[in-house]
């Protein structure tokens, strides 16, 4: 079974997590472009690497930012929004 750290609960079986994408800085939407707030809805980074990202553990419903290398499919840390990175 693959186990998935929680900053609040330790670590879970994978299937209590929900996946809400890469965190990313957004642009400011009082001062970009349309094509500037287009590329940041719709454009993604998909190369392997490592990448911080929002993950939700729903039993919980605790939101933390996870650090994890998508190509060897490792989660590096945890923390919640706010805390120490």
């Amino acid at each position: 079974m693959k186990l998935m750290p929680c900053p609040v609960n330790g670590s879970r079986p994978v299937s209590e997590f929900v996946y809400w994408g890469e965190l990313r800085p957004a642009p400011d939407a009082a001062s970009c472009s349309d094509a500037q707030w287009a590329d940041h809805v719709f454009n993604r980074n998909g190369a392997p690497g490592v990448k911080r990202e929002w993950w939700c553990h729903t039993p919980s419903n605790t939101w933390f930012i996870a650090e994890r290398d998508t190509e060897k499919d490792r989660v590096l840390r945890t923390w919640l929004p706010g805390g120490a990175e």
